[in-house]
């Protein structure tokens, strides 16, 4: 059912007819199996990956596991929204087709094979790429035809073209950890890599710093995700990223999932700091979605938990401002990287305490302590709250004797 439609709020019926017979729900891909039944793509596709063999109607065994698009319910389920939409029903959108296996082997053939044009191997790889963005599905097929592979020797050799349609492909799947940890250990790639960070193509860019993240964050080895990482240009070129208008979002996301994933390597923080991260994270994180905003909030922690990153952030005046102002606004997480960062800024700097407390830090911290956050989360506020009890104004004082900061235990996190 769209996400606008809501039942019980509007008087709207679905004809019965429209409804898949799993879900119950409005189809928005029909498709017929053999035994004449239809059902929506997604629902019967988890039904059949589940394991069963039957039909879910009629309980007759499934001796064809073909779907057939049923081109004429989908119209008529789309002219019924259109019909129903002072209702607030949407037109559902004409779904795009799963890919045919044998036309992604051509056009991985196509791809790898040295001898081709080179204006056919980037249409190839321009349609591998449309498809592999239409859905799961597609994606699962084409990396099942060995992807990766084919891609990853394009990427570090062969024409400049060629390469970036290969790297925007390849940042669409995973990668093993064997694959994460030979690009690691390649300094060459690595630098090459470094290096798009800096190409006048934003999505250039933008891809190289997926692919980094990809290989960093897969890499089981700490040294070895450490070499990448102490690569000056890369976290220049990464929170370069996160500079990028906001008219493109990919930018932003992919730009905080790599610096993140480089964060987490202790040893290199500082290069994070030296590049301008904590200023940019600050200036930015209202155009965070959520999960990027929890990233963004983790980083800054990471990054007040050294000297330089410390003093970065405290010396930014809408750090301490901001962090009280969305402790609890986010999520639950993002709860407890913000107070982490509070914690680590207002234990190293009085001038901080007072800038937190000036923010209205006490009641959002005395709010934390009896939510249903973290403990971790909790624990840091409770911290917070014992380091500011100086701090308090004199009115604060003596209306919170029942709140017992003396029983605070620090826990080292």
């Amino acid at each position: 059912m769209p996400g606008s439609l809501e039942p019980l709020d509007l008087e709207v019926h679905i004809p019965y007819h429209f409804r898949c017979p799993i879900s119950l729900e409005l189809m928005r891909d029909p498709v017929t199996v053999c035994t004449g039944q239809t059902y929506d793509r997604p629902s019967i596709e988890s039904w059949v990956t589940a394991g069963n063999t039957t039909c879910p109607v009629t309980r007759a065994t499934l001796t064809d596991f073909t779907l057939i698009p049923n081109h004429t319910l989908r119209r008529l389920i789309q002219d019924w929204c259109v019909a129903n939409r002072a209702f607030g029903v949407e037109r559902i959108p004409t779904p795009k087709q799963p890919a045919d296996p044998a036309l992604v082997r051509s056009l991985l053939n196509q791809t790898s094979s040295e001898s081709a044009p080179t204006h056919l191997r980037l249409s190839s790889l321009r349609r591998l790429r449309q498809l592999a963005r239409d859905s799961d599905k597609n994606r699962s097929l084409i990396s099942s035809h060995n992807v990766r592979q084919i891609l990853l020797p394009i990427i570090f050799s062969g024409a400049d073209e060629l390469k970036h349609e290969s790297l925007a492909l390849l940042v669409l799947f995973p990668l093993a950890e064997s694959d994460c940890a030979a690009l690691a250990s390649d300094s060459d790639k690595v630098s090459y890599l470094s290096r798009l960070l800096s190409h006048s193509s934003l999505e250039v860019r933008v891809n190289s710093a997926a692919l980094i993240e990809i290989v960093v964050a897969g890499t089981h080895s700490p040294e070895l995700r450490a070499q990448v990482s102490d690569v000056d240009e890369i976290y220049d070129g990464v929170v370069d990223l996160l500079r990028s208008p906001i008219s493109y979002p990919r930018a932003l996301k992919i730009g905080i999932k790599a610096l993140f994933a480089l964060c987490l390597v202790k040893q290199t923080r500082h290069k994070a700091v030296a590049a301008g991260a904590p200023a940019v994270l600050v200036d930015r994180l209202a155009d965070f979605e959520k999960c990027d905003a929890e990233r963004a909030l983790a980083t800054v922690e990471l990054l007040c938990r050294i000297p330089t990153g410390c003093a970065a952030f405290a010396s930014h005046a809408l750090t301490v401002p901001m962090l009280v102002k969305i402790i609890l606004k986010i999520s639950d997480r993002a709860t407890e990287y913000a107070a982490g960062a509070l914690l680590s800024l207002c234990s190293e700097s009085e001038r901080c305490q007072r800038e937190a407390v000036t923010a209205g830090v006490l009641t959002q911290l005395l709010l934390l302590v009896q939510s249903d956050c973290t403990e971790r989360a909790k624990r840091k506020a409770q911290m917070l709250l014992k380091l500011l009890r100086d701090s308090w104004p004199q009115d604060c004082i003596g209306n919170s004797d029942d709140f017992a900061c003396s029983q605070v235990v620090v826990v080292p996190f």
